[in-house]
């Protein structure tokens, strides 16, 4: 049996969502800390996701998706620019243990100075789009227009307007912008159409 059931942006406001208008979350994700999450207009968060958050926030832009499965650890905060989007399964974490074995590493072992973790905020630019089960750690700045291949890793910080791909992820050509001009076409249709209400 699937479910295809969405909460609506009311029913969201209503559970403490911080959220603008269209969005949608699927009744099947899952979210803590609803105060430190905050939605833009017309963001769509797809089955199975999860967004975990603490005392820092999870900021999601306008025009945004986020496909099945992903998990976005925002302990640190993340942010996701307007028209940015994540394939299934992408993970975004703001925090990570250190795996070298000098430190004590998972969630049950914190004592601070027998655990050494990597964290900082992720900043997912305008118009970035995250291939399927790809993954970025912590304290990365993505810039506007940026598109990373499916499976890809993430750890360093990336430029704008290329195409990244791989493990880690290298840059393999020039993206277009021409998107801006398409993003502004868009923009003064959904005017016009708000007017015509």
């Amino acid at each position: 049996m699937t479910n295809n059931k969405y909460f609506s942006s009311k029913e969201l406001r209503k559970l403490g969502v911080n959220c603008g208008q269209k969005c949608l979350i699927h009744q099947t994700a899952i979210i803590n800390n609803f105060k430190n999450i905050k939605l833009g207009n017309n963001v769509r968060i797809d089955a199975y996701s999860i967004l975990i958050t603490s005392n820092k926030k999870i900021e999601i832009g306008s025009y945004v998706h986020i496909g099945a499965h992903c998990y976005l650890s925002g302990q640190r905060g993340i942010k996701m620019k307007n028209f940015s989007g994540l394939g299934q399964g992408v993970k975004i974490y703001s925090v990570n243990d250190d795996y070298s074995g000098l430190s004590l590493t998972n969630p049950t072992t914190f004592v601070s100075e027998k655990k050494k973790e990597s964290e900082g905020k992720v900043i997912i630019g305008k118009h970035v789009n995250i291939g399927a089960n790809s993954i970025v750690l912590p304290n990365i700045k993505i810039g506007d227009g940026a598109s990373i291949g499916s499976l890809s890793l993430v750890k360093k910080n990336l430029k704008g307007w290329y195409i990244y791909f791989g493990i880690p992820v290298q840059p393999l050509f020039k993206r277009s912008n021409k998107i801006l001009e398409l993003e502004k076409e868009f923009m003064k249709n959904e005017k016009k159409k708000r007017r015509n209400k």
